[in-house]
């Protein structure tokens, strides 16, 4: 009898409970991950909370890599980052989580005082033609940020929109992406409602998101999967 095979792990990092592992949670259980999912702020995260895994998702969340005399566990965050990032363990950041990769990798992460909520088009650079995102070129993401990141030394630039020239990164085994692909369109409610004051104070209408996610969400989840899936493949190779 062969030997079983030890199952691959994941931690996944989240800030708040709507920015959750969406459609990535069934991915990783299918190709066999056992994840451990993290409470930002809550559960202890350090470099020794990272360094076994075999992947570590940093997922979105509403506050600033700069707020860290506000919320003091960033510091924390970052350094167990910084750690997995100089071990070169896979990794992928999104929103919140690709700009504290940008900000371990020497990238400046800044307020642009403007926001870029709801689905819109993405445009890929000559190489995130070539890259694992080459399936969303031109086709509409969910964004939801205001903040941006430079694009760290090293780093391939990978996508962009009008107002955001820089969407998406990637530098060996890590993956930062300013937009979601992971969320979930059946329960886009849960951002509407977790994002209320914020879609209020930028007079966006929440109505326009929700019917976006009803007409694009079923091909951007087929688009995002195959995205994903191929991430994996690379990294896992």
């Amino acid at each position: 009898m062969s030997a079983s095979r030890t199952p691959r792990t994941a931690v996944a990092v989240r800030h708040v409970p709507f920015e959750d592992l969406g459609i990535l949670a069934p991915l990783l259980a299918e190709r066999g991950y056992e994840t451990t999912l993290l409470d930002a702020g809550i559960d202890e995260l350090d470099a020794d909370t990272v360094a076994g895994a075999d992947l570590l998702i940093v997922l979105g969340g509403p506050i600033g890599v700069y707020d860290d005399d506000r919320y003091p566990f960033l510091r924390s965050s970052k350094a167990a980052v910084a750690a997995r990032l100089d071990s070169g363990g896979a990794t992928l950041g999104v929103c919140l989580g690709a700009q504290l990769l940008a900000e371990s990798l020497g990238a400046v992460v800044r307020p642009t005082g403007a926001v870029e909520i709801g689905f819109g088009p993405l445009t890929l650079t000559p190489e995130g033609r070539e890259s694992v995102l080459a399936p969303l070129d031109g086709e509409p993401v969910l964004h939801w940020h205001g903040d941006e990141f430079a694009i760290p030394a090293g780093a391939q630039s990978l996508a962009h929109t009008p107002g955001f020239p820089h969407q998406a990164f990637a530098v060996g085994r890590t993956l930062g992406l300013q937009f979601h692909l992971e969320a979930d369109h059946r329960v886009i409610e849960r951002w509407l409602i977790g994002h209320a004051h914020e879609l209020h104070h930028h007079g966006v209408d929440p109505r326009m998101i929700r019917e976006q996610a009803r007409m694009l969400g079923p091909r951007l989840e087929t688009l995002a999967t195959r995205v994903l899936t191929d991430w994996l493949d690379a990294v896992e190779a």
